[in-house]
């Protein structure tokens, strides 16, 4: 069973821009699809982005297309956020998660397997 941690959150200025890293426990990460999803106060989770095993596959959420990126780094076993022109609105709690299924860019969150708790970010207008 993976274990997932996320980092980079904090509080940055409309426009600005983030990084958020998700690292795994183990080794086997490359055998995992993963997404990063948000939940903003008083919302529903919502799809953010998802990766394929290799990365060589990407899907995003129509509302962070051309602003957010997705990748990741199997020799790290790490996966990544890069948040550009951020607005008021990306504001919420973002998590990652991993799907078993490593062939599957899912973006609902029940085909996920194992989830991090999450990092804050804040975006302020």
């Amino acid at each position: 069973q993976v274990q997932l941690v996320e980092s980079g959150g904090g509080l940055v200025q409309a426009g600005g821009s983030l990084r958020l890293s998700c690292a795994a426990s183990e080794r086997t990460f490359r055998k995992y699809a993963m997404g990063w999803f948000r939940q903003a106060p008083g919302k529903e989770r919502e799809f953010v982005a998802a990766i394929s095993w290799s990365g060589g596959n990407r899907y995003y959420a129509d509302s962070v297309m051309g602003r957010f990126t997705i990748s990741r780094d199997n020799t790290k076993n790490t996966m990544y956020l890069r948040m550009n022109s951020l607005k008021p609105e990306d504001t919420g709690i973002y998590s990652c998660a991993a799907n078993e299924d490593k062939a599957t860019l899912a973006k609902n969150q029940y085909e996920y397997d194992y989830w991090g708790p999450g990092t804050q970010v804040t975006v302020l207008s």
